[in-house]
């Protein structure tokens, strides 16, 4: 006869298969699903300041901030596998004239969860109601992934280790996003055609040139002062 010990060991090795078996499937299942993210995006307003990025900065140097308008529908990323979904915005521009490498910084993010993870929010209880309220008797919240941001100001300045980026040319805004399921992989962007899965469509603005520093005209302060 078998002991306890080795009863309790064959369940839980039993139970341990069926839910490794039964995760493949809800893993399998993303594949089912029909994505084709889209979204534009346009810079609004853009400036390169010296002085001080970060309120630990040492010395000054130059940065920029850009301001964008994103219409993006990325809906199609929400199924019922979905926890939620990371969004962010990057400036990328070739490293140097003619290399075939780029920089690239994250200027915007932010994340959308499903209405089944609403739970994991930071936010207030107030916004918390609204979030309920929005997605009661809906397994699935077509207006989750709808982003319509006019003259958006960015959350992170770009900056350089040189210490100079004004009148860098060939910059592109760029979105970005990242499934994070339930159970599976995460799932970053879709470069190529997969399934039912597509590639973003659109998410990338024309390339543009950062302006120069405004320098006051010392000739005119002289002749104010006269």
């Amino acid at each position: 006869m078998h002991s306890s010990f080795t009863r309790i060991q064959g369940v839980f090795g039993f139970f341990t298969t069926v839910a490794c078996v039964l995760a493949g499937f809800i893993a399998a299942s993303d594949l089912l699903s029909i994505r084709k993210p889209s979204g534009t995006i346009v810079p609004t307003n853009i400036q390169v300041v010296k002085g001080r990025p970060h309120y630990y900065s040492s010395k000054k140097e130059e940065y920029a901030i850009i301001k964008f308008s994103l219409d993006a529908d990325l809906s199609s990323l929400f199924t019922w596998n979905t926890k939620q979904l990371f969004v962010y915005v990057t400036a990328d521009w070739p490293s140097a004239p003619g290399a075939n490498t780029t920089d690239s910084a994250v200027i915007w993010d932010t994340i959308i969860t499903s209405p089944s993870a609403d739970h994991l929010q930071n936010i207030g209880p107030v916004a918390m109601k609204k979030l309920r309220r929005s997605s009661e008797g809906k397994a699935i919240d077509p207006s989750r992934g709808l982003l319509k941001l006019k003259n958006q100001r960015p959350k992170y300045q770009i900056t350089h280790p040189s210490g100079k980026i004004a009148k860098v040319d060939g910059v592109t805004l760029k979105v970005h996003y990242n499934v994070q399921p339930w159970v599976g992989l995460l799932t970053w962007d879709m470069q190529d055609k997969l399934g039912y899965w597509r590639a973003l469509d659109g998410g990338a603005s024309e390339p543009f040139e950062l302006p120069a520093i405004k320098v006051k005209d010392a000739g005119k302060n002289k002749a104010k002062k006269a």
